[in-house]
């Protein structure tokens, strides 16, 4: 099971966090650094698996960001780095090339489409299309309804 999944720049600023195993605020936030710090030390041609106490820890770079995800000892390594490229092709997929801006200003969809993909740190849906039709449902019924509130009612 994935324990975590982080997003952050190459600058080290967090974009993104997700957490699937209950820690404590002061747990998550050496996590952070931990993994900011081990990730963005490491060489650009370096492989993208390591492991950090008892977890093996995936990421991969995509543009200006890094996606990174904290996996259980039985859990498959290549799995998760094909879980990391599906979230990342479904956010292309919604933002048209996305980039760390996208993230940065629409971090309500980013954390929706992961929701949509990921639940409890397993995979929910595998279908790309199956999410991409979820999340515009979604965009349809948000659009409705900011039209239905800014209606005046007499």
């Amino acid at each position: 099971m994935m324990c975590f999944l982080l997003l952050f720049s190459r600058q080290g600023k967090l974009r993104l966090q997700k957490w699937f195993t209950p820690l404590t605020e002061r747990e998550k936030k050496k996590v952070i650094r931990d993994m900011t710090m081990i990730v963005l030390a490491r060489p650009p041609r370096s492989c993208n698996f390591l492991h950090w106490k008892d977890l093996k820890i995936v990421y991969k770079r995509y543009a200006s960001l890094y996606f990174c995800c904290g996996l259980e000892d039985p859990d498959n390594e290549l799995l998760a780095l094909e879980v990391l490229h599906r979230y990342v092709e479904l956010l292309d997929k919604y933002f048209g090339n996305v980039c760390e801006l996208d993230i940065i200003f629409n971090f309500e969809k980013a954390y929706f489409i992961l929701d949509e993909f990921l639940q409890g740190g397993e995979v929910l849906e595998t279908s790309k299309t199956d999410v991409r039709v979820s999340i515009e449902e979604a965009d349809t019924l948000q659009e409705t309804m900011e039209e239905y509130m800014s209606k005046p009612t007499y």
